[in-house]
């Protein structure tokens, strides 16, 4: 039995309506009604909220707006398109959502959310376990799309899912990475409108396809419109669903930075891909590497170092294999870098060159010799046309 199995409770249908009531006459993030469902519980909260009079004897406009809201319609009418209401408690609850009650608000938003509306067939609390976020520039450049799908490809392959907002550039290129890795990967797509909606429009086979294969997700109910507030809370979703966050190309204004600004305040991992130092698109990530908010990745075994247990996919150090002269022993490379490559030179002329006994000198050039690094003829040495390539 899992940790979330052990800790899963059965959720009233009391309480998963009267969160889709609240959900739906608040923005996603409020920490007012955050607070409060925490204080109290949902039920008792939409309850007080629905009976709440003002001084005039009329009911306040909250009462008035939880009155004429219907949410077993709501719930009925998402079931019926393929859509679930996934709440605190249910099997399907990413438990690390939890983690977005004690941070700091950033931009008025804070807290985890109250419910997530979910399409598709992933399980969300399993694919979120082992989820990285992939993120950055709408106007991508062909190198960023290129190496975001490539970080993807190598999560997926690793059985990590990954995580992005469908939006074009660097999130189209993650998930389309992420599908690409030999019918292994999963990905999840975060909305900032409604999961029946197809935002960017141009991406509604991508979005259609992970309805069927994948998960796409929002806070939003369906029906509603994406606005700008609505994608600053939708990137704490994307950060607090995810193990880490990786950036690839983001400018120094970018919804990307917001997304890495969430998981640095959830103790996160962030990672940033670098660009050219003349790359505008990259200017964001520069800075995050130069100040130390994030660490600088160039591929998927970078991050997956990251994500992974301490001791685990550990990556080596790049560098170069040692050449056939790299495995020279020193006195020998001494006297090979002594040895004329045209004129042949005596023995004597070498030690001189090398600053050697000839004895020492004689001694490694019968070496060189059987190596195939000199040849020599009537006591005097060149160097072989050939380099030993063993």
């Amino acid at each position: 039995m899992t940790a979330t199995e052990a800790g899963a409770r059965v959720v009233g249908e009391d309480e998963r309506l009267a969160r889709i009531a609240l959900n739906t006459i608040g923005e996603p993030g409020d920490p007012r009604l955050t607070r409060l469902v925490e204080a109290m519980g949902p039920v008792e909260l939409h309850d007080r909220l629905l009976a709440d009079v003002g001084l005039s004897g009329l009911r306040s406009e909250t009462a008035a707006r939880l009155e004429g809201l219907d949410p077993r319609r709501i719930l009925d009418a998402a079931t019926a398109i393929g859509v679930r209401f996934v709440v605190p408690g249910d099997l399907e609850w990413p438990e690390q959502l939890d983690d977005l009650l004690g941070v700091e608000p950033l931009n008025r938003l804070t807290g985890a959310p109250l419910g997530l509306w979910v399409a598709g067939p992933l399980d969300l609390a399993a694919v979120c376990r082992r989820s990285v976020a992939v993120v950055g520039s709408r106007s991508a450049t062909s190198y960023g799309t290129d190496v975001a799908a490539d970080i993807a490809v190598g999560l997926a392959a690793a059985g990590r899912s990954v995580i992005s907002g469908a939006a074009f550039g660097i999130d189209q290129a993650a998930h389309r990475g992420a599908l690409s890795a030999d019918g292994k990967g999963s990905t999840v797509a975060v909305l900032a409108c409604g999961v029946d909606r197809a935002y960017p429009t141009a991406h509604r086979d991508l979005l259609r396809h992970l309805k069927e294969n994948g998960a796409v997700v929002s806070e939003l109910p369906p029906g509603c419109a994406p606005t700008r507030v609505r994608f600053l809370s939708r990137n704490r979703l994307i950060a607090a669903l995810s193990q880490g966050t990786v950036v690839v190309e983001a400018a120094v204004r970018s919804g990307a930075l917001n997304t890495a600004g969430w998981a640095m305040r959830l103790n996160r991992p962030v990672m940033g891909v670098p660009g050219p130092v003349t790359s505008a698109p990259s200017e964001g990530v520069h800075e995050l590497v130069r100040t130390g908010a994030a660490t600088l990745v160039t591929r998927a075994a970078h991050v997956l170092e990251l994500v992974s247990p301490m001791g685990s996919h550990l990556t080596q150090l790049a560098r170069e294999e040692p050449s056939a002269r790299d495995r020279l022993p020193p006195t020998d490379l001494r006297v090979l870098e002594a040895v004329p490559l045209v004129q042949p030179a005596g023995a004597s002329g070498i030690a001189r060159t090398a600053g050697l006994s000839v004895s020492d000198v004689v001694e490694s050039l019968v070496r060189l010799r059987e190596l195939g690094w000199v040849v020599g003829s009537a006591g005097r040495w060149r160097r072989s046309p050939d380099e030993p390539l063993g």
